[in-house]
């Protein structure tokens, strides 16, 4: 249907969701919610163009999964649906949430159906307790539950949502700009995730994945008789410093590819740009701090790291306990699970000839499992 585009909005942050990981970013199986629920969508063969809301420091990552349009967010669900209007070239346009996962193919033929019947097509559910709204009991049956999806005409919410109010579903904003809506009758399984609860009572969402994801992150630096050194987090008595943008930290540089390799999230240049003043001098802990947050948040747990350091100086031996206490109190884990060996290179290289130091880093996750909660 070449007159309809679909617009997903998971740009939100979970705020009321409970946990750290973004609803939008619970597994099914392999795949992120968002994905899962546009796929859904998809298979039905409805729409010229998908549109998914997102952070902006998450564009870039969703775009591994699928060639869907992306639009970056506003800080308000409003926001970001005028924002993802701007690439609506359709007649008609179908607006969900993302945390809305288990509309059914046959809930979504019934909203479609409609089109072109009237500014909005709007589903509900009917409310079957006693309603008491500011102390005085209400004809429940003049109460509507509104879900999503909702039909709209593209031109009837573009004007709607120039309005200076804010509105929390697209019918409402229709309505108060002279617009017309539809109700039909929605579907109890179309619950929406909210809190924790809420994911026990969708039925088409299966477990996540058990699959281990290894990355390997390797990373150099060479000496420099200007600062000081740190390495693993830790400061290492030395007469010299590392060459970087950063503290030079290459321990951890490693390790950061490491997590950012097993979680498919590029690496550590893309995440902070060496050319970037921001980062000029910066604490590496800092950096690492930041990735494991947006890993938490992504849906990753992090299981455990091992660090091989090569260099012929500085000896570390007596700061590896350190070390390991320091990374596993950033990564969340057990110091246990945080492995530090040292090597050298017999000589060879530049590394041999002491002129830096090189580390190989190896980081392994699974996904949260959201159904042990």
């Amino acid at each position: 249907m070449s007159n309809l585009t679909l617009i997903l909005l998971a740009a939100g942050s979970s705020t009321r969701f409970g946990l750290d990981v973004k609803k939008q970013w619970l597994r099914v199986g392999t795949e992120p919610l968002w994905y899962f629920v546009a796929q859904k969508f998809e298979k039905t063969d409805y729409f010229k163009k998908i549109i998914i809301t997102s952070s902006a420091d998450e564009i870039e990552f969703m775009k591994n999964y699928a060639d869907f349009t992306f639009v970056e967010g506003g800080a308000t669900r409003q926001a970001s649906l005028k924002n993802s209007l701007c690439e609506v070239d359709t007649e008609y346009v179908l607006v969900s949430d993302i945390a809305r996962s288990c509309v059914s193919e046959e809930f979504l033929n019934e909203i479609v159906s409609y089109i072109g019947k009237s500014d909005c097509v709007v589903p509900y559910l009917k409310v079957h307790d006693t309603v008491v709204y500011d102390g005085v009991t209400i004809d429940r049956d003049k109460v509507k539950m509104i879900q999503t999806p909702q039909l709209s005409r593209t031109s009837a919410l573009k004007s709607a949502l120039e309005q200076k109010e804010e509105f929390t579903d697209e019918s409402s904003a229709i309505v108060a700009n002279g617009g017309k809506r539809e109700f039909i009758l929605g579907e109890s399984d179309a619950h929406k995730i909210t809190r924790i609860d809420d994911l026990k009572k969708l039925s088409c969402l299966t477990p996540p994945s058990n699959n281990t994801l290894s990355g390997v992150g390797f990373d150099v630096h060479a000496f420099d008789d200007k600062g000081e050194m740190y390495l693993g987090g830790i400061k290492i008595e030395s007469d010299y410093g590392f060459k970087a943008h950063s503290d030079g930290d290459v321990a951890i540089h490693a390790l950061v590819d490491a997590l950012l390799g097993a979680a498919g999230m590029g690496d550590i240049g893309m995440m902070f740009p060496d050319n970037d003043d921001a980062y000029k001098g910066i604490d590496s802990k800092e950096l690492l701090k930041r990735v494991v947050t947006k890993l938490r948040h992504l849906g990753f747990v992090i299981v455990n790291i091992d660090l091989t350091i090569a260099a012929e100086k500085p000896r570390i031996g007596n700061y590896k306990i350190a070390m390991r206490k320091t990374l596993s109190s950033i990564l969340n884990i057990e110091s246990s699970r945080v492995n530090i060996k040292a090597t050298t290179t017999e000589k060879l290289g530049f590394i041999g000839r002491g002129e830096g130091v090189g580390v190989i880093a190896n980081a392994n996750l699974k996904y949260f499992d959201w159904m042990k909660i």
